[in-house]
């Protein structure tokens, strides 16, 4: 967590409103870190990766800052 708080420090700095990242959906422990740390799901990108020969989705998810 101590990577992400020093990310949103450095995005404060440089005037960035909104960080954005996607995931695996079936990535729940990484979907449950992103949430504890403010991101929301935003959409779903169906078929976005093949894993194993699988096809899988991804959640779009993002934060948005409080910029000065």
């Amino acid at each position: 967590m101590q990577l992400f708080q020093q990310l949103e420090e450095w995005a404060k700095e440089q005037q960035i409103h909104r960080l954005e990242l996607t995931v695996v959906v079936e990535n729940v422990i990484a979907i449950h870190l992103y949430k504890k740390i403010g991101f929301q799901i935003e959409g779903t990108k169906k078929h976005s990766l093949r894993i194993n020969g699988q096809y899988v989705d991804e959640y779009i998810m993002s934060k948005l800052l409080d910029v000065e």
